[in-house]
């Protein structure tokens, strides 16, 4: 007789009941054992996991960005996100279209808001987005749409660190209101101090492994993690393993920070 086992977490050992997932008051990390996937709303025939939103700490006082993942099909398709929304799109893996041009694994693209363009998610590709509501700053034109690809990206050892290399996707212009980076560790590689800063952060592992501190909290983490970071939490991590480990990561810049949060109506 043969029977169908009941589906465990993603972590082999791990029993049922048990998650490496953390919700607390300025972080969380949100491990792929507890993904639902679920429709992606302004996305069709799309299937994704919504990672880190505003809902996470109930609205305000949470994160003032999305990120999410989305995972194409036949006809997966959007034309645009939300009034007054950006985004940046990465490919993790496969390759999508974006106003027919090919976006290959490790090509990304940053989408103004209000912009109308095509871009297509066939099966097979996984793309990580990140979408904020874009807030103009006076004197200063909204950027263009962005296309690149990670191997072509301006990257440097972090404070002089060869073992600790930052590769910085998007233009470093006052035009942005936001980052988003990839930075690679070499095994054994830490941060060179704890980080407290103004700037909150969206960051997923792509590929293996480490600690990080947040907060008081001290966690593994893995290709597939999610984090979310609000400002002045304390973070600090160290690559650990036998291979090198990278994580991308979102964050917000350019903007006072006495301007209304940007998830609230103005």
């Amino acid at each position: 007789m043969t029977t169908n086992p009941i589906p465990t977490s993603r972590l082999p050992g791990l029993p049922l009941g048990i998650s490496r997932t953390r919700v607390a008051r300025d972080h969380a990390l949100i491990a792929p054992d507890g993904h639902v996937p679920s429709p992606i709303v302004g996305w069709s025939n799309a299937e994704g996991v919504v990672l880190i939103s505003p809902a996470m700490r109930g609205g305000p006082g949470g994160p003032r960005f999305v990120q999410y993942l989305v995972r194409g099909a036949d006809g997966c398709r959007t034309g645009g996100a939300s009034p007054g929304v950006q985004r940046v799109i990465y490919v993790l893996r496969g390759e999508a279209r974006l106003n027919g041009q090919r976006l290959a694994t490790e090509g990304f693209a940053h989408l103004p808001a209000d912009s109308a363009y095509e871009l297509m998610v066939p099966t097979g590709t996984e793309l990580l987005v990140f979408e904020k509501r874009y807030e103009p700053l006076a004197g200063v034109a909204a950027p263009a749409l962005t296309v690149g690809e990670l191997s072509q990206a301006p990257c440097e050892p972090f404070l002089g660190d060869d073992h600790a290399l930052l590769a910085t996707l998007l233009p470093i212009s006052p035009a942005y209101d936001m980052a988003v980076n990839v930075f690679t560790f070499q095994p054994g590689t830490p941060l060179p101090f704890v980080e407290t800063h103004v700037m909150e952060h969206g960051l997923y592992m792509k590929q293996g492994q480490g600690v990080y501190r947040l907060g008081d909290a001290w966690y593994p983490v893995q290709a597939g993690d999610t984090i979310w970071m609000a400002s002045y939490c304390p973070q600090w991590f160290v690559a650990m393993g036998r291979t090198p480990a990278a994580y991308i990561y979102y964050k917000d810049i350019h903007r006072d920070p006495l301007t209304p949060d940007a998830t609230t109506p103005r």
